[in-house]
């Protein structure tokens, strides 16, 4: 996947990325997971909706998404996000509920996810 050049992530494009609630959920398990397979989680959520919201973020800046086999793998871009708009992340973070749980490899079992990294 080719790398967004940060002089062209405006605070616009990440502010409307940052105004859906899957989104949102999405952004908050990154940052807890430090990387997350596109499908990993969310059985409740369609593949192809899944798919629209991971491009969102990562066409506005926020994440990295990377092959490893047949998966991608998305990351939260931290310290680019930090130099280019310090402290946003972690507020808006502060502000999203943390999910009761998640689902993973097409199961429903419940499966609480882990204390935030970080100061969050």
């Amino acid at each position: 996947m080719r790398r967004r050049n940060r002089r062209k992530v405006t605070i616009i494009e990440v502010l409307k990325a940052l105004a859906d609630p899957v989104r949102l959920r999405l952004l908050r398990l990154v940052h807890q997971r430090g990387e997350v397979a596109c499908q990993e989680f969310f059985a409740d959520i369609p593949k192809s909706t899944l798919s629209h919201h991971w491009r969102v973020l990562r066409t506005a800046g926020l994440i990295r998404q990377r092959e490893d086999g047949v998966r991608r793998l998305n990351s939260l871009r931290e310290a680019d996000l930090a130099e280019m708009f310090p402290g946003l992340i972690e507020a808006v973070l502060r502000h999203v509920p943390v999910p009761v749980r998640a689902t993973t490899g097409g199961s429903r079992s419940d499966r609480s996810l882990p204390p935030p990294r970080g100061r969050l």
